[in-house]
């Protein structure tokens, strides 16, 4: 877990979109944290199971224990602070299990929505998948899209998962993204590029935005 900012105050954990997209925001991500870090808003950026410097094998990986580890790592993080969620497309779907005071989501995807475009990016390799998503009996081996080894199982339940959408929830989403959101922004959506990217401009404008939320939800 990196951590950011000072030792007091409100803490907030960042959760990175799904597989391949958190490596193409992952410095996107730790800029928009250090920003926050000099506005004295401390972050945590967890790495789970399976991803980054986890030791746990990506095929191994499940929805269940992604949300227990977060849950674990928020608490690690903030210990007696607030806790407020950022969370990043697919990571939406990981934060059920969280006591926050609050949840900020960047373009939140559904489950269906990640699942489908899975499928689709291994089809259009050359790999097509045959997968029974509404069917769990089907104990089949892992299956590997765009280099990463999945568990039937976790796909299937990604398949069925949803965003957190009570409670202090803001949606945020670029201007091209035609869903529901409390605020649209103009942007690059840097986890569909071939390579890891940034955009220094929309890190500033996001952090000021976490940084009105959060002070909006203390009050």
């Amino acid at each position: 877990m990196i951590r950011f900012g000072p030792a007091t105050g409100p803490v907030v954990v960042a959760v990175l979109p799904l597989l391949e997209e958190a490596n193409r925001t992952r410095t996107f991500v730790s800029g928009m944290l250090r920003r926050l870090a000099a506005r004295d808003i401390a972050s945590a950026l967890p790495d789970l199971p399976g991803q980054g410097e986890s030791l746990v094998p990506t095929e191994n990986a499940m929805l269940a224990g992604w949300r227990t580890a977060l849950a674990s790592a928020a608490m690690e993080a903030a210990g007696e602070r607030p806790v407020h969620i950022l969370s990043f497309r697919g990571g939406a779907l990981l934060d059920h299990d969280v006591k926050a005071a609050s949840r900020w989501q960047l373009a939140p995807a559904k489950g269906e929505a990640l699942v489908r475009e899975l499928l689709r990016t291994s089809a259009a390799a050359g790999a097509r998948i045959d997968i029974d998503l509404g069917n769990y009996n089907d104990e089949g081996g892992p299956v590997t899209i765009a280099g990463n080894a999945l568990s039937r199982t976790l796909l299937r339940d990604l398949n069925a998962a949803d965003c957190v959408r009570e409670g202090a929830v803001r949606v945020v989403r670029l201007d091209t993204d035609p869903a529901v959101a409390d605020r649209k922004v103009a942007g690059a959506p840097l986890w569909r590029q071939s390579e890891p990217g940034d955009d220094s401009a929309l890190a500033d404008l996001l952090a000021d935005d976490i940084a009105d939320w959060i002070a909006r939800c203390a009050n």
